[in-house]
C-alpha cells in the first residue's frame, strides 16, 4: 500500500497579548527594542559621498559579520595610515578613492578562506537619506552581484532585513538629492 505524502500549512494566529507577554509565556528569552528599526531588503542603494562613490547597490547580510567594499589596484602607503584604490559605482563608472586606514585584520571569507584585508571608515547614505558612520574592508567583489556588502555590525541597531524585498528604502533617484553627483537612473 502507497503512502499519499501529507501537506501541512502553517495559518497565522491573532494574538492579543504584547511581545513581551508572548515571550514570558513561550519561554522565550526577551529584550526590549530600545528604538524602533527601519525595514530595508536584500539589497538597498547606497552612497559613500566622502570617497566621491553613488550609486551602489550594496547587499544587506546579518551572516557577514564586517562590511565590504568592492576595491581594485589597492596601493598601501609606505607609512601604512592611507590607502588609495579604486573602485566603480553602478554606471561602471571606475572612480580612484584615498582613505586613512582604520586597522588591518584577518577576513574569513564565505568560501572559508582568510586573508588579510585593509579597513577604511566613511559615511554611508542610504536611499531617502539615513546616514551612518560604516566600517569597510576593501576586497575584490569583482565576481559577486554587489560591488558592497552591508554586514551585521553596521546593521546592528538601525536595521531589519526584509529578504524577500530590494530597495525597500527607496531607488536610485531616492539616492541623488542627497550625495552629490549621483546620476538619474
Amino acid at each position: 500500500m502507497k503512502r499519499t505524502p501529507r501537506t501541512y500549512k502553517a495559518v497565522p494566529e491573532q494574538v492579543e497579548a504584547s511581545s513581551g507577554e508572548l515571550a514570558r509565556e513561550l519561554g522565550l528569552p526577551w529584550k526590549q527594542a530600545g528604538m524602533p528599526r527601519l525595514l530595508i531588503g536584500r539589497r538597498e542603494w547606497v552612497g559613500l559621498p566622502d570617497l566621491g562613490i553613488s550609486p551602489l547597490n550594496a547587499k544587506t547580510d546579518s551572516g557577514a559579520r564586517s562590511s565590504s567594499l568592492h576595491a581594485e589596484d589597492i596601493s598601501l602607503s609606505e607609512d601604512g595610515k592611507s590607502v588609495k584604490f579604486v573602485t566603480a559605482n553602478h554606471y561602471g563608472d571606475r572612480i580612484s578613492c584615498e582613505a586613512v586606514v582604520v586597522m588591518t585584520k584577518k577576513v574569513r571569507s564565505s568560501s572559508g578562506a582568510a586573508k588579510k584585508r585593509i579597513f577604511i571608515e566613511t559615511k554611508a547614505v542610504l536611499a531617502g537619506g539615513f546616514t551612518c558612520a560604516i566600517r569597510l574592508s576593501l576586497a575584490n567583489r569583482s565576481v559577486m552581484r554587489c560591488p558592497m556588502l552591508i554586514g551585521r555590525r553596521a546593521l546592528s541597531g538601525f536595521f531589519l532585513i526584509d529578504p524577500q524585498a530590494s530597495h525597500l528604502l527607496g531607488g536610485v533617484r531616492d539616492l541623488e538629492p542627497h550625495v552629490p553627483g549621483t546620476r538619474p537612473s
